[in-house]
C-alpha cells in the first residue's frame, strides 16, 4: 500500500520520512515533557474544533491497537477503526505534525502518546460531579475515568438523604461544601447530573468557585461565560433524534418509497385524490391513504422518567 504524503514527510522538521521516528514513550505522571512548550500551544491554537472532536475516536482505536499488540499502522487502518476517512485523518494528525514513516505507517504507541499529550491526558484531571441520582451514580461508578486520565474527586448533592452515602469509594458532600471542596481538590471539571430546574444554580457555583471547564448532562440549556469551555450530553435529544428516522423507516416501508425520498412509481402523493376515487379522499382497496401512515408520538422529554 502507498503511503500517504503526510505520512511520507513529517511537516517543519526537515528530517526524511524514510528516517524512522524515535518513538518517545509516555512520561510518568507528574514528568514535565520538553516538547510541551511553545510549538505544542502553536499547534493547539491552530487545531480546528471538529479535529480536536476527532482526536479521541483516533485515541481509542489506537488504544485497541495497543492492547492487541499492534506497532504500527496505516492511515487507512486507522480511520476505519476511528470510523472516519482516511483523507480526513491525515488532514487531522498534520496539525499536530505528521509521525508517518513511508512504506510502515505510524508508530502505535508514539501517536497514542502524542495524541494524549494533545488532549491534556498525560497527567490527571480532578473531577466533581453534581448530582447523586442514578445518573450521577453510575459516572461515580465508571472505572473508565481513571484509566483515561480523570479521576472523580468528590460527590456533591442537594438532598439531606444522600449526603452521607457513600458511592463507590466517595462520600456524597452537601452542596454547601461545592467551593470549599472545588479549591481543597483542585476541581478542574465539573460534571452537571442535576435535574433541569437546578442546573444552572449549579453551573454558576462552579464557575464562581473557578471551575473553567463544564460537562452537563442535564437535560437543560445553561449559560457560561466566555472563558468557560461547556459541553453538554443530552440523552433524550440523541433518543428523540433517533426516534425520527425510525418514524421515517416506518413511514417509508408502509408506502414502498425510501426514508426521506420520493414515492414510488404510481404511488398517489399525500393529499391527492386518485382518478374515480371516493372525494372523501377514501381510496379503493386500500387500507390506508397513500402517504397517511401515523407514527407513534415521541415524548417531550423521555429523561423525566430518570431521575438526573
Amino acid at each position: 500500500m502507498r503511503a500517504s504524503s503526510s505520512e511520507r514527510q513529517s511537516r517543519g522538521t526537515g528530517v526524511s520520512a524514510s528516517e524512522p521516528q524515535p518513538l518517545q514513550p509516555p512520561l510518568q505522571r507528574g514528568a514535565v515533557d520538553p516538547c510541551d512548550g511553545p510549538v505544542t500551544k502553536q499547534f493547539a491554537r491552530g487545531i480546528p474544533e471538529a479535529s480536536i472532536a476527532r482526536l479521541p475516536l483516533y485515541l481509542r482505536a489506537l488504544q485497541a491497537m495497543a492492547d492487541r499488540g499492534i506497532t504500527t499502522v496505516s492511515s487507512q487502518e486507522l480511520a476505519v477503526a476511528a470510523g472516519v476517512n482516511s483523507a480526513k485523518l491525515r488532514k487531522d494528525l498534520s496539525h499536530l505534525g505528521s509521525y508517518g514513516t513511508r512504506g510502515i505507517g505510524y508508530e502505535v504507541a508514539y501517536l497514542l502518546y502524542q495524541i494524549s499529550r494533545e488532549l491534556g491526558l498525560t497527567q490527571e484531571w480532578a473531577v466533581m460531579i453534581v448530582g447523586v441520582g442514578n445518573l450521577g451514580r453510575a459516572l461515580a461508578n465508571y472505572g473508565g475515568f481513571a484509566t483515561r486520565g480523570f479521576r472523580a474527586a468528590c460527590l456533591i448533592d442537594v438532598d439531606p438523604a444522600q449526603v452521607g452515602e457513600r458511592v463507590g469509594s466517595l462520600v456524597v458532600r452537601p452542596l454547601d461544601d461545592l467551593e470549599l471542596l472545588v479549591g481543597e481538590h483542585k476541581i478542574a471539571i465539573g460534571l452537571i447530573a442535576t435535574p433541569a430546574a437546578a442546573a444552572q444554580d449549579v453551573c454558576d457555583r462552579l464557575v464562581a468557585a473557578g471551575v473553567r471547564s463544564i460537562l452537563n448532562f442535564a437535560p437543560a440549556v445553561v449559560a457560561v461565560p466566555a472563558d468557560v469551555e461547556l459541553r453538554k450530553v443530552d440523552l433524550s435529544t440523541e433518543l428523540q433524534i433517533l426516534a425520527f428516522h425510525e418514524q421515517r423507516r416506518a413511514a417509508a416501508a408502509t408506502t414502498g418509497g425510501e426514508p426521506g425520498g420520493s414515492a414510488p412509481s404510481g404511488a398517489v402523493p399525500s393529499g391527492a385524490v386518485p382518478s374515480g376515487a371516493d372525494p372523501s379522499g377514501a381510496v379503493p382497496g386500500a387500507g390506508v391513504r397513500a402517504g397517511a401512515a401515523p407514527a407513534p408520538a415521541v415524548p417531550a422529554q423521555l429523561s423525566a422518567a430518570v431521575r438526573a
